[in-house]
């Protein structure tokens, strides 16, 4: 794949040309563009009049992002990455939770893609409980991806401080990048916070136990693995092997059937949305209930639905993602 990086003057005007040059994606990084809510209502506007087919990631603050904003990305193919900023105030770390969650809430109530960026141990103050609550946090949200600068970019750098130790600095590094090829690699969104519920702990530990799965079996940050490169259905069998294992942990052997089920259709769904793959699958419930709003809570489910072995068959119809009985 060919690679154009534009420089952010230039940016508007390349705009009208990404067709032509065969672009299909766009990642726009610019801080002053991040910043400034008319500069990138431009810029949204350019491309639905010149570009609409191309997938355009936005750095965005969230302070930017309001029913104006949202109404003009509705009109194009694109998703916002937000960084969830802390601020310091009389000597203390301040996250404020609300003004993220209505931002979330406004993007989700619309449709739109968004993910976050978090960072561990860059500013006064934080610390290692403080990144687990943002991190906890930013899962409850139903972000599509949550990136970590720091696993992907040596250039920001995490500090050793009074409250951040040198070990609480590669504790939440592991963390980070279990979250990374878990949830973002593995592209766990529809169903993360469903199947974590039988297991009654936070996103967090959960991110933690895993990062340790990780390091027994070689996928560890300090491997040099990297999730991005795997196919998904790699990813797939690691998010089973460690569930599979963290259900009969906590006494849910009832519930492995169904975890699998939903884990397996919505794999298969989304493989066909980015690759275009199209599946067979086996399933020991019926579709229609494992992707309706009864799998949000696998208890209730497993008590309520029947078991219904099926053949599906995971195609696109020419418009949308489908599915049929074999």
């Amino acid at each position: 794949m060919k690679e154009y990086k534009f420089k952010a003057e230039e940016l508007e005007a390349q705009i009208s040309h990404l067709t032509e040059k065969g672009i299909t994606e766009l990642s726009v990084t610019d801080e002053k563009v991040s910043r400034d809510k008319n500069k990138l209502l431009r810029l949204m506007k350019l491309v639905a009049q010149h570009a609409p087919q191309v997938f355009v990631s936005f750095l965005t603050e969230a302070s930017v992002i309001d029913r104006e904003v949202i109404a003009a990305a509705s009109n194009i193919f694109c998703s916002f990455d937000i960084p969830l900023v802390c601020t310091e105030k009389g000597g203390h770390l301040l996250f404020d939770k609300k003004f993220y969650a209505n931002k979330a809430r406004l993007l989700n109530e619309a449709g739109l893609v968004f993910g976050f960026h978090l960072t561990y141990a860059t500013v006064p103050g934080d610390s290692q409980k403080l990144f687990m609550e943002r991190l906890d946090f930013a899962v409850q949200q139903y972000p599509n991806h949550i990136d970590f600068p720091q696993t992907e970019n040596e250039e920001v750098e995490a500090k050793v401080s009074g409250t951040f130790s040198a070990a609480d600095i590669r504790y939440c590094r592991d963390t980070a990048f279990a979250c990374r090829t878990f949830y973002t690699a593995g592209r766990a969104v529809p169903w993360f916070l469903s199947i974590l519920k039988p297991l009654r702990i936070y996103p967090s530990r959960f991110f933690s136990d895993f990062a340790e799965w990780q390091r027994v079996n070689n996928c560890s940050y300090k491997s040099g693995f990297v999730p991005e490169a795997e196919n998904h259905k790699s990813i797939e069998k690691m998010q089973l092997l460690f569930l599979d294992e963290k259900y009969e942990e906590k006494h849910c052997h009832n519930l492995i059937t169904l975890m699998h089920d939903i884990v397996v259709i919505n794999g298969a769904m989304s493989r066909l949305a980015g690759e275009g793959e199209e599946s067979e699958i086996e399933t020991s419930y019926h579709p229609d209930d494992l992707l309706g709003p009864e799998a949000c809570d696998l208890t209730a489910f497993a008590e309520d639905v029947c078991m219904e072995q099926c053949r599906v068959k995971i195609f696109s119809n020419g418009e949308y993602p489908d599915y049929e009985i074999k």
